[in-house]
């Protein structure tokens, strides 16, 4: 299992997003890695991001804005399905042709405050892999207490928005 992060080994070109984008100084920096590889059934594989927001994203003193927990599981997602798709088709992350999934749809159900000044933990699950679409099914947990699931349709990143060199 590999001990680097999922988003260090998206191209250059398009490494730049908020979230979880190297190229980003200005964002989140979220990295997300395996959390456990099932080679016999990968979709039972999961992944894991840990972060802690900074206070410029409260909603209300002492609990994280909303806002923030959805990009957190938007990135985590994405990236989770980028690295599920290399894992499916057997090959290195990064090799080329490059693997790098966007959001098709977001779904985030808050369940309880997120408490702000703690470490954060998403965990992600697959439910469907093919080779365009990926659902990964998130829990964002503080202090082991679930405060928001989300659910990310990943589809593959069109060539269209990869610049041109």
């Amino acid at each position: 299992m590999q001990n680097d992060a999922f988003q260090d080994h998206y191209p250059e070109e398009i490494s730049h997003c908020y979230g979880c984008g190297k190229n980003n100084p200005e964002g989140h920096q979220l990295k997300s890695y395996w959390q456990h590889i099932d080679e016999q059934n990968l979709i039972a594989s999961t992944t894991v991001a840990r972060c802690i927001p900074d206070k410029k994203y409260t909603a209300i003193p002492g609990f994280v804005y909303g806002g923030m927990i959805a990009s957190l599981i938007d990135c985590h997602g994405t990236g989770s399905a980028s690295a599920m798709a290399y894992l499916s088709q057997g090959r290195e992350l990064g090799s080329l042709p490059p693997m790098r999934f966007v959001t098709g749809a977001l779904n985030v159900s808050f369940l309880a405050p997120t408490p702000q000044d703690v470490e954060l933990t998403l965990v992600g699950k697959f439910s469907e892999v093919k080779e365009r679409k990926i659902i990964v099914d998130i829990t964002l947990s503080a202090n082991d207490v679930i405060c928001a699931k989300g659910q990310v349709i990943a589809v593959l990143m069109p060539d269209s928005m990869i610049p041109k060199t």
